[in-house]
């Protein structure tokens, strides 16, 4: 009985991984046939190859996409631990290249001359999808896995790795658009890159008090009675007196932080208060912490 519940959930989990990835793939496709191709602003990755191929010799962006994945998906695969590894990302390329095609057959690009707004609409737009497809596990392929190989193998940050390959193409897309499409291109990749965050951690809505004190047990008490959260203590030692302190730490919203503040101070006006912020908090009081979805 308990192994047929857990698959059932493993059903679950996949048939709602497989959804935000055909989702996010859709956006993506809205992101570079609406706003990026018709402005001439080249989105990152393999897809800024396509778009610069099809200003050029007029290639199939959905095509040069699918195609030029194919031997990255496949090193992907043998450097990565087999093809479960990039199943997801494969079935995201997929239907990322042809919602791209289908929409540039039915022309529906082009909803804006500006291209401050549709450098700006198409990173936020980008952004989302990528929020949702990395949720789900997988990525849109091309330097993503690149991305993913050298991390693994070299321990180089993805994010650096990004940083590179997309220089370069913004560069290619320069010679070809001319440099004030470049300019574009980085304002997108930047609104993609916080847009994507957001999706994946939420906005910030939580801070985090560090709360130095004489009078823990007092500061304790009014957290757990006044804001119903929970306090974590250890001891300390100040280096300059060299005199023993409690260190207080708690997680409260956004809206707590003036409060806990006032009421500190009320108990003990010597204490050093630090408020920093964060973008999500699990468990008791806040998020239910789930299970990845795993592909």
């Amino acid at each position: 009985m308990q192994q047929q519940q857990s698959q059932k959930r493993d059903l679950r989990r996949m048939i709602f991984g497989f959804a935000l990835m055909t989702l996010g793939a859709a956006i993506s496709a809205v992101q570079v046939a609406v706003f990026m191709i018709p402005a001439e602003v080249v989105p990152g990755g393999v897809s800024s190859v396509a778009v610069i191929l099809n200003a050029l010799i007029g290639t199939p962006v959905g095509l040069v996409i699918l195609l030029g994945n194919i031997p990255i998906q496949y090193f992907g695969a043998r450097m990565l631990g087999g093809w479960r590894t990039v199943a997801g990302t494969i079935y995201v390329v997929a239907a990322y290249s042809i919602g791209v095609e289908v929409l540039n057959y039915f022309d529906v690009g082009g909803v804006s001359d500006d291209r401050l707004l549709n450098a700006l609409f198409g990173g936020a737009v980008g952004g989302i999808s990528g929020g949702l497809i990395y949720s789900a596990g997988a990525t849109l392929g091309g330097t993503s896995t690149l991305a993913r190989i050298l991390q693994d193998r070299t321990g180089t940050p993805m994010s650096s790795t990004f940083l590179y390959t997309d220089t370069i193409f913004i560069a290619l897309a320069a010679l070809v658009f001319g440099w004030e499409s470049a300019l574009y291109a980085v304002v997108a990749l930047v609104i993609n890159g916080v847009a994507t965050d957001y999706v994946l951690e939420g906005p910030s809505v939580i801070r985090t008090a560090t709360i130095i004190t004489n009078h823990p047990d007092e500061i304790s008490a009014m957290v757990i009675r006044d804001l119903n959260r929970t306090v974590t203590a250890w001891q300390a030692e100040g280096m300059y007196a060299h005199q023993p302190r409690a260190v207080l730490f708690v997680t409260i919203s956004r809206a707590e932080a003036g409060r806990l503040k006032d009421k500190v101070i009320a108990i003990d006006p010597g204490a050093f208060l630090v408020i920093g912020q964060g973008h999500a908090a699990y468990g008791e009081g806040f998020r239910r912490i789930r299970r990845e979805i795993d592909l």
